[in-house]
C-alpha cells in the first residue's frame, strides 16, 4: 500500500476523508431534506425561507471557494478541513438555538462557510496537494465514500428528529463534527508537502493561465454551471415531476432512491478502469448518460426506474470528472487554486437553479421543466465537445 507524505497509507487518508465527507454533506447540503418540514412546523417560519437557508449557504460557499483553494495551495488541506469542522459545528449549533428566523439564516451563513471549506472541492484539492499527478485514483475512491452521504444521514437525521427533535438533531451533528470529524482531520490527514521550487505560492501566480488554458478553463466552468443546475433541479423537483407523469408518491420516492446506488455503481465501474483513459472521457460518458436518461424521462418512455439509473450513473461519474478533469488539464501544482476558482460558478448555479425550476413549474408546467433539463444536458455535451478541441 502506497504511503502519503506523512507516512500514512493512502487508504487511511482516503477513508478518514470519506467519513469527513459523509458527515459534511449529510449535515449541510442534505440536511433540509429531512429537517425543513419539522423546522417549519415547529417555528411557523415559511417553508420557502427554511429551505432557502441552503441556497444562502451555497452562495456563501461560492464566494469563499476561490480563497479556500488558494489557502489549500499555500498550506495544504488539513487546516482548511479542520476549520470546516468548526464552522459546521458552529452553524449547526446556531440553527439549534435559533428562536427567530434571522438567527436561523445566520446559522446557514456559518454552514455556507463550512461547506465552502469542507465539501468535495476542498477535499479534491487536498488530495491533489498531497499526491500531485497521482491523485486521480484517490479522488475517484473518495467519491465512493461521498456517495453514501444521503444513504447514511437521511435515516440518521430522521431518527434524531424522532428521538430528540430537529434542534437536538442539529446539536448531535455539531457534536459529531467536534468529536469525530475534527480529530480525523487533525490526526489522519497529513501536512502537505513543500511546494516545488518552481511554484510560486502567491495566489495569482498559482492560478495563472495562458490564453489557450483560459479558454479551456471557461469551457469547464460552463460545464460545471450547467451540470450544477441540472443536478440541483432534479434533486429538488424530481418527485413532483414524476407525480405529474402519473407516478404515485410512494413509487416516485422508490424510483428516486435508485439514483444513489446507481451513482455508487457507476463510480465502481470507473475505478475498475484504473485511470487508463483521459478524464474527459469520463466527463463525456457522464453527460451522455445524463442526457440519455433525461430524454427518455422527458418523452415518457416506459421504464422510469431504468432511466433514473442511467441518470444516476451519469451523475455519479460526473462527480469524479469534476475533480479529475482540471488535474489533467492544468496539472497538479496549480490544481488547488484552480479548483477553488472553478467551484464558485457551479455553487452559484446550485443555489439558484431550484428556484428557477420552481418558476418554470409554476408558470409553464412539468413538461417544460423536463425539456429545460434536457436542453441544458445537450448544451453541456456541446461544451464538452468544445473542451476536447481546446484541451
Amino acid at each position: 500500500m502506497r504511503s502519503d507524505p506523512g507516512g500514512r497509507s493512502r487508504l487511511t487518508v482516503i477513508s478518514a476523508l470519506g467519513v469527513v465527507e459523509i458527515l459534511a454533506w449529510g449535515s449541510s447540503f442534505y440536511l433540509p431534506a429531512v429537517l425543513a418540514g419539522p423546522v417549519a412546523e415547529d417555528t411557523g417560519w415559511p417553508l420557502s425561507w427554511v429551505v432557502g437557508g441552503l441556497s444562502l449557504g451555497l452562495v456563501v460557499a461560492a464566494m469563499a471557494s476561490p480563497h479556500v483553494g488558494a489557502a489549500i495551495h499555500r498550506h495544504g488541506g488539513r487546516p482548511v478541513l479542520a476549520l470546516a469542522a468548526l464552522l459546521l459545528a458552529a452553524g449547526l449549533t446556531t440553527l439549534a438555538l435559533a428562536s427567530v428566523l434571522p438567527v436561523y439564516l445566520a446559522g446557514w451563513l456559518l454552514l455556507g462557510l463550512g461547506m465552502g471549506c469542507g465539501l468535495y472541492d476542498p477535499a479534491f484539492a487536498t488530495l491533489g496537494r498531497l499526491y500531485g499527478a497521482d491523485a486521480r485514483l484517490a479522488i475517484t475512491t473518495l467519491t465512493l465514500w461521498g456517495g453514501f452521504a444521503s444513504t447514511v444521514c437521511w435515516p440518521l437525521s430522521a431518527f434524531l428528529v424522532e428521538q430528540v427533535g430537529w434542534r437536538g438533531a442539529c446539536l448531535a451533528y455539531a457534536g459529531l463534527h467536534l468529536a469525530l470529524t475534527l480529530p480525523l482531520v487533525l490526526l489522519l490527514i497529513p501536512p502537505a508537502p513543500v511546494l516545488p521550487a518552481a511554484s510560486d505560492s502567491n495566489t495569482g501566480t498559482a492560478g495563472s493561465l495562458s490564453s489557450r488554458e483560459r479558454g479551456a478553463f471557461l469551457l469547464f466552468a460552463g460545464v460545471l454551471v450547467l451540470g450544477g443546475a441540472i443536478m440541483a433541479m432534479v434533486s429538488v423537483h424530481l418527485i413532483t415531476l414524476l407525480q405529474a407523469r402519473g407516478v404515485a408518491l410512494a413509487s416516485a420516492v422508490s424510483y428516486g432512491a435508485l439514483i444513489g446506488p446507481a451513482q455508487v455503481g457507476a463510480r465502481i465501474v470507473e475505478m475498475a478502469f484504473k485511470g487508463r483513459h483521459h478524464p474527459l472521457w469520463t466527463l463525456t460518458v457522464a453527460f451522455g448518460l445524463v442526457a440519455l436518461g433525461l430524454v427518455l424521462l422527458a418523452c415518457g418512455v416506459p421504464g422510469v426506474g431504468a432511466w433514473l439509473v442511467l441518470y444516476g450513473g451519469g451523475n455519479g461519474i460526473y462527480s469524479i470528472a469534476r475533480g479529475t478533469v482540471p488535474l489533467a488539464l492544468f496539472g497538479p501544482v496549480r490544481y488547488p487554486a484552480l479548483v477553488g476558482r472553478l467551484a464558485r460558478p457551479g455553487l452559484v448555479a446550485q443555489a439558484l437553479a431550484p428556484s428557477a425550476g420552481a418558476v418554470v413549474l409554476t408558470h409553464t408546467g412539468p413538461d417544460a421543466l423536463w425539456w429545460l433539463l434536457l436542453t441544458l444536458a445537450v448544451a453541456n455535451l456541446g461544451l464538452i465537445g468544445a473542451l476536447w478541441r481546446a484541451r
